[in-house]
């Protein structure tokens, strides 16, 4: 915790007045449990409570002014304002990026690279009926951005289940120069277009109802795997009218699944083989969700019980 700057911390804490009336359970104090139930890997309030109170002689030198109660913890993750953890954690971004910024990414590539994808996160109907998903299942969906230049989430939105991953899309403006590598989900020329008109450039794995029309073909190694390298524009009209430029469509043949896969991007200045390169780096948001899908655990604004937190931290 001697890494964290307190003083932003408690910046953020005074944006939101989240110490009004707060006597014996500080922000601070929520944020040291629930770190400490993170870094611990503890399964349940009941939980975090043993183990905290197994220690507590020592708690007060590592920062814990209040008693850590199970009901105290669960009335605090429930009523306390979720947009100062928000807050706190941009701040802890940025100030990781930079140390990050040199981090080989297993690409020959000097700009940003960024991973967009989302996953869902299955809930209990019964204790979170706002979470409706389908007839009989909750759930919520967590949008990331991860900075692959050390796997930092730059962007993080908790949504419901049923929103579409394309719209993420509209929720931020792209980096100037940096590149973006998105799943087919976010196929949505209109949307894509808007990184060509910010001087930015993205790597999506294409549709194959995607009508085109190749212009210019080089030549490529078949030996490394590609198979094509083609400038194409789109010919089906509403398409064309969204994506009037032209694109670079790849193709790729996987040796050891036998699949050939195709990629549209905006960069027609890379090698062929970098954007399959790219495109294999998204695999890094997919390990993130498997790891450090409770990261954002405690910024939460949900009723957390035992069974809650079992739910949600999965």
């Amino acid at each position: 915790m001697d890494h964290l700057p307190r003083y932003e911390f408690q910046k953020c804490v005074s944006r939101y007045r989240g110490d009004y009336q707060q006597k014996s359970f500080s922000c601070w104090d929520q944020f040291l449990a629930m770190a400490f139930a993170q870094l611990t890997y503890r399964e349940s309030l009941r939980d975090i409570e043993a183990c905290l109170r197994s220690m507590s002689g020592k708690l007060y030198h590592v920062g814990l002014r209040g008693r850590v109660a199970r009901s105290t913890l669960a009335d605090a993750n429930e009523s306390r304002d979720w947009r100062i953890y928000a807050d706190f954690a941009q701040v802890l971004i940025g100030i990781a990026r930079p140390l990050c910024a040199h981090h080989p990414i297993g690409v020959d590539l000097d700009q940003s690279l960024y991973a967009l994808d989302s996953t869902t996160i299955d809930l209990c109907l019964s204790l979170f009926p706002w979470a409706r998903f389908r007839k009989h299942k909750a759930a919520v969906k967590m949008h990331t951005l991860l900075d692959l230049h050390g796997n930092i989430p730059t962007f993080i939105r908790v949504t419901d289940g049923k929103v579409q991953d394309v719209n993420i899309l509209d929720d931020f403006l792209p980096e100037a120069g940096a590149f973006r590598v998105m799943d087919r989900g976010y196929i949505d020329f209109q949307r894509l277009f808007v990184f060509t008109l910010c001087s930015a450039f993205f790597v999506v794995r294409t549709k194959e109802n995607v009508l085109l029309q190749r212009r210019y073909s080089p030549p490529v190694d078949k030996t490394t795997g590609l198979r094509s390298d083609h400038t194409v524009i789109l010919t089906a009209i509403d398409s064309a009218e969204a994506y009037p430029d032209p694109l670079r469509r790849v193709t790729y043949l996987d040796a050891e699944t036998n699949q050939r896969l195709r990629f549209l991007t905006n960069n027609f200045v890379l090698p062929a083989l970098t954007i399959t390169q790219i495109y294999k780096c998204r695999w890094q948001v997919e390990l993130f969700f498997k790891s450090k899908i409770a990261i954002c655990l405690a910024g939460w604004n949900l009723p957390l019980d035992d069974a809650c937190f079992r739910d949600a931290g999965r």
